[in-house]
């Protein structure tokens, strides 16, 4: 049996019991290891499951998907990744995600839209499809869960084109750079969608770890573009963009994280028409 299993978000221990039986069932185990990162290294995982994890970057998933499969109508075979894998046509196992922990927050799960990626741009290729579905979402008054780049194991164009396995160090895209790519193209498409002083967003970092990682931010747009780094805590990160179907409670528990508590009421209560006491 091929298993595809969630690791959930934090460290060792968010593996379900169901997850550890089939890790600790199977003849090899692979750990997904580009698309998003646990907390912990991966020595620490292979003490807890008692398996040696064999690392899958993107150049083993895409190329070496034969070897990842071997044998595995005969014996258990298991593939880990970060978070939820959702649906595949296999053996699923599930766990917790970005997608459902966003919660955290404070804003209401069921008022969330399409969620979108903001990659890294480049001096010839900055993608903006994202901001449609910021702006069909917005339309319908619901928050948008943006998910920020991160670059593991890339390679430069130049090497890529050259076919050299040379890799650049890993990058992570932070949140004042997240916000500067999404007035940046605001201010090419002018659709009066985002707005530095009056657009509210919610900044996470390491949702679902201890006090000391997890970091929740929130304010205008312009306020957390102001905040130094080191405010919103280590990678990985997550921004939400808040609907104007904005509710009171809402408010009153993200409040805790503003940045400026009089800023974020102010907005809430004149630019989103949210009904506050």
């Amino acid at each position: 049996m091929f298993y595809v299993i969630g690791l959930g978000l934090c460290d060792e221990k968010d593996i379900t019991v169901r997850g550890l039986e089939a890790v600790k069932s199977s003849a090899r185990v692979y750990l997904e290891a580009y698309t998003s990162i646990l907390m912990v290294q991966k020595e620490r995982l292979e003490a807890f499951y008692g398996k040696t994890l064999i690392l899958a970057d993107r150049d083993m998933v895409e190329t070496e998907s034969d070897e990842i499969l071997r044998n595995a109508d005969k014996e258990d075979v298991s593939f880990l990744v970060v978070g939820d894998p959702f649906g595949s046509p296999c053996r699923i196992i599930h766990n917790a995600s970005i997608m459902n922990a966003v919660g955290a927050c404070g804003l209401q799960l069921y008022n969330f839209g399409q969620s979108v990626s903001l990659v890294f741009f480049t001096e010839t290729w900055k993608p903006d499809s994202f901001y449609d579905r910021i702006k069909e979402n917005s339309g319908l008054g619901l928050h948008t869960l943006v998910l920020l780049d991160i670059k593991v194991k890339e390679q430069s164009e130049e090497n890529l084109a050259r076919g050299r396995k040379i890799y650049e160090p890993p990058r992570y895209m932070s949140i004042p750079q997240a916000v500067s790519q999404l007035l940046e193209i605001e201010s090419l498409r002018d659709e009066k969608l985002l707005s530095p002083s009056s657009t509210l967003a919610i900044a996470l970092s390491r949702v679902g770890g201890d006090a000391d990682d997890q970091r929740i931010v929130c304010g205008t747009l312009e306020e957390l573009s102001q905040q130094p780094s080191v405010v919103f805590g280590d990678p990985l990160h997550s921004l939400d963009i808040v609907g104007k179907r904005l509710h009171h409670l809402e408010v009153d528990y993200a409040q805790a994280y503003a940045v400026n508590e009089e800023t974020w009421r102010q907005v809430a209560s004149k630019d989103y028409g949210c009904a506050l006491e």
